[in-house]
């Protein structure tokens, strides 16, 4: 096993915890996961340092022939984040696949939202998410819809990722936080000994949980 790896997505949240203290117990900051990876890393962010935990939503676009290979992502409120190579695809086949990742998105939103609306993000401090980075695709579309809505510091925090898209991710956010960054990458699930895939029901369990530890700290 490489030193790299790690155990599943609980430890690496963990690990991220500890890269993140300088935020423990911060007023006016929340951390925000992307769903459905980024939930439990979150999870243990907010658990370990006693902040808020919610969910920002973000699609990834994949290729209309290769749905694994990414194009871009689609983020919560509209932002669009396309890679260079997305201009070989064919317009209407894409649109297509947007039209389809729209929806998925809007599905999910409902679903983790239960008509609750997204706290009011002017102002405060953000830490922004997921379970790794390979394109930095979806992250960039996170980080550009939620710019938009004024925080005061925007903080991009992944276990494990690209090191130069960790680089680059430093012009989209004030702090980037990537503590484990192999040379190649690859997929980010190869640093998983477990990187079993969330279904919704799990991602809900994560989120009533954070939901009870906020409510039982406050005075």
């Amino acid at each position: 096993m490489d030193a790299l790896t790690y155990r599943d997505r609980s430890e690496a949240g963990q690990v991220l915890a500890r890269a993140l203290e300088h935020y423990r117990g911060a007023p006016n900051a929340l951390v925000l996961a992307l769903p459905r990876g980024g939930v439990p890393v979150a999870y243990e962010v907010t658990h370990t340092l006693g902040l808020p935990l919610d969910v920002f939503l973000v699609r990834k676009i994949g290729h209309p022939e290769r749905r694994e290979f990414a194009v871009g992502a689609l983020a919560s409120g509209g932002a669009l984040v396309l890679e260079p190579h997305a201009g070989q695809v064919q317009r209407p086949a894409l649109d297509d696949v947007l039209q389809q990742e729209t929806l998925e998105l809007e599905r999910r939103e409902r679903l983790y939202r239960r008509e609750r609306p997204l706290p009011p993000l002017a102002g405060r401090t953000v830490i922004v998410v997921d379970d790794g980075v390979a394109t930095g695709a979806s992250m960039r579309a996170a980080a550009q819809a939620i710019r938009a809505q004024g925080p005061a510091r925007l903080v991009l925090a992944v276990p494990v990722g690209e090191p130069e898209v960790c680089q680059a991710l430093r012009t989209q956010a004030d702090e980037v936080i990537c503590p484990r960054q192999p040379q190649p990458l690859g997929a980010v699930g190869r640093w998983y000994q477990d990187f079993a895939q969330l279904d919704d029901e799990q991602v809900l369990a994560y989120l009533q949980r954070a939901q009870q530890q906020t409510a039982g700290a406050q005075p």
